[in-house]
Order: C-alpha cells, then structure tokens, then sequence
C-alpha cells in the first residue's frame, strides 16, 4: 500500500514542530545575545569618544574640569547610558597642569539593552589622556 504525498505532509508536520521546539529557543538566545554584545560596543566606543572629547576640552586654556565633565555627561547621554562615573585628574585644572586624564566607567548591569544577563558583571573603562595647550 503506498502513502499518498498529502498524508507523507501530513506526517512530516509533525516533526517540523518538534524541531523547531528544540531549536528556536538556542536560535533566540544566540540572536539575543548578539544584539546585546553589539550595544555593549556601542556604550564601549561612546564612552572612548566622550574619554576623549572631555579631554580635548579640559586641555584648552582657561578650561575646567566641570566643563569636560558636562562634556563627557553630554556625550554619553546621546546613547542614554545610566550610571556612568566621570573622574578628571588633576582637579582642578590649572594654569601649571601639563596634562589631564580623563577616566570613565560605565556598570553594564544598568546598561542592558534586551537581556542584562550576558552583561551584568561588565563594567567598561575608557580612559584618555592628553597635554594641555598652555603658553609656556
């Protein structure tokens, strides 16, 4: 007795559900996964930048540390990262520094963007430091 096409797609229905029981949820955590490392290089190369901007702002004669520091909080607001810890050295600026330092860190448990659960434990550190534009 042969089966017929329609009954052999009847028979195969069933396993196309059971694979995709087994296999989808790996698909979406991988899936999840991937977009979550991809904003934490987001945040990562946002707060490189705004390490950076901050300290070319500082280096400027008659510039203040609260100046880069409103620099770099501006900076990583674009992205809305929460929780971000801006630290200038030295502080103040003064007409004698030679050069300034500026140092970010960012807690990821506060900046997940789906699934805070491949991130939680990270923080990202960007740091920069550059030589003041001062007349000698």
């Amino acid at each position: 007795m042969r089966i017929t096409s329609h009954k052999r797609c009847q028979q195969r229905r069933g396993a196309t559900a059971v694979e995709f029981a087994l296999t989808a949820p790996v698909f979406f955590i991988f899936l999840l996964a991937a977009f979550e490392f991809g904003w934490l290089n987001v945040v990562r190369h946002t707060a490189d930048n705004a390490a950076y901007e901050a300290a070319r702002t500082a280096i400027v004669p008659g510039a203040t540390s609260a100046e880069a520091r409103t620099m770099a909080n501006r900076l990583l607001n674009i992205v809305g990262t929460r929780g971000a810890t801006v630290t200038i050295s030295p502080d103040p600026v003064t007409t004698d520094t030679e050069a300034v330092t500026v140092n970010i860190q960012i807690p990821m448990n506060q900046n997940g963007l789906i699934a805070p659960r491949f991130t939680s434990k990270t923080t990202i550190t960007a740091s920069s430091t550059l030589r003041t534009e001062r007349p000698e």
